[in-house]
């Protein structure tokens, strides 16, 4: 009777403990096929094509000049920098995020130009914000034009998958058609470059970003949940860096010292199979936003009494 008593309690426990790991991770969906954008782009070692950025004690570049591990720790967080400015183009790198309790840390891959435009700068953001207890990942995209950072464009998604476990893709496509930003070559949203948006669509050079650092105030349940030390530090693994598109004249930042090959349909910047989205990638975008993104700014209405106007249009 004792041993049945056992064995009943741990089947109980591993019953429970499989419950509760389901409902940590939230409903599990398979992702449907699309083209893998980053299969068509050469990657690029992390010593020839980037600088350090800030808490250069804190990189370290591993496999040759492939690979960077970036930290966060209780001195400092750390970050790199891309060597060329670019004017429209693809950009991806494979991640693997840091495990365990990880509330606050923020780790973004982004594009921005606030060091040349302090006061009217334009910025791409894919940031990865911690999570407290048993919370995964979140995924949230933004983007600002012009200096219109009054106005937040924030979407938020939750990963069908362990970010902490493997590498992942994140990826953004710019150009003058639309901005896409994908995950595994998944697209999770699109910002269409129409008369709505386009007095805030991000129309000038930006270098290219990957950092890691302490986002206690917001990053976590609006701040609920700061960086805790005790865990640190909290590295992320970075490789597979892509990088193609207008590279920007170093002596000037306008559109026409933009320095490029021969245009072709493979071209980000101009070509015709990066103009819009294929059927593939549509019905990839639908299910990531049906299936994943849980906050949106056009639907909140508590925030914006009147709506940014591409919102609402068609």
């Amino acid at each position: 009777m004792a041993i049945f008593h056992c064995r009943f309690f741990f089947s109980s426990l591993f019953i429970f403990c499989k419950i509760v790991n389901v409902y940590s991770s939230g409903p599990v969906y398979t992702p449907p096929d699309v083209e893998r954008l980053t299969d068509r782009f050469n990657q690029v070692s992390v010593n020839k094509s980037c600088d350090v950025f800030f808490g250069g004690s804190n990189i370290h570049v591993t496999n040759n000049g492939t690979n960077a591990d970036l930290s966060l720790d209780k001195s400092s967080g750390s970050g790199l920098v891309s060597k060329n400015k670019y004017y429209y183009g693809f950009f991806n790198a494979a991640l693997k995020l840091p495990a365990g309790f990880t509330s606050g840390v923020v780790v973004a891959y982004y594009l921005s130009n606030a060091d040349v435009f302090p006061h009217n700068h334009d910025e791409i953001d894919i940031e990865l914000l911690g999570h407290e207890k048993r919370r995964e990942w979140v995924l949230q995209t933004n983007i600002y034009g012009n200096g219109s950072v009054s106005t937040g464009r924030e979407e938020k998604f939750y990963l069908w998958f362990d970010p902490t476990q493997a590498f992942h893709n994140y990826s953004i496509l710019w150009n003058n058609h639309h901005i896409v930003f994908l995950v595994d070559n998944i697209p999770v949203r699109e910002v269409v470059h129409s008369n709505a948006i386009a007095s805030v669509y991000p129309s000038k050079a930006m270098s290219v970003y990957a950092t890691i650092w302490d986002g206690s105030e917001w990053a976590t349940r609006g701040g609920k949940y700061p960086v805790n030390y005790n865990f640190a530090p909290f590295i992320v693994s970075m490789r597979g860096i892509q990088m193609e598109g207008c590279v920007v004249n170093q002596k000037g930042i306008t559109a026409t010292s933009c320095l490029r090959g021969t245009p072709s349909s493979l071209d980000p910047v101009d070509g015709e199979q990066f103009a819009k989205l294929s059927s593939q990638e549509i019905t990839g975008l639908d299910w990531a936003r049906r299936k994943h993104m849980f906050y949106s700014y056009c639907q909140d209405k508590s925030r914006y009494k009147v709506l940014p106007r591409e919102c609402n249009s068609s």
